[in-house]
């Protein structure tokens, strides 16, 4: 697969595959998805194999592993944090 999408779609892409299912299974069928960040970009299927869970029981489950190893340039403009304030 080769498409682009956006940090707030991950969720239902992943939903697209059939759960349970092995991290390694689950990053080698979303390899090539790029994920696009608000500063910055990266392939979904390597970000799914920094996550040190092996198996995931739910979409959910594989969304909120996955929030854990995201890296700053996905969560807003660098700089940008109401600790800077």
């Amino acid at each position: 697969m080769t498409t682009e999408i956006h940090l707030s779609r991950v969720e239902g892409e992943l939903a697209d595959h059939s759960f349970p299912a092995a991290r390694s299974d689950l990053a080698e069928a979303c390899a090539g998805t790029t994920v696009l960040f608000a500063d910055g970009e990266a392939d979904l299927g390597d970000l799914l194999t920094e996550i040190e869970q092996e198996r995931f029981e739910s979409p959910q489950d594989a969304y909120t592993a996955l929030q854990n190893v995201l890296p700053i340039e996905a969560v807003g403009e660098p700089g940008q944090s109401d600790g800077d304030a």
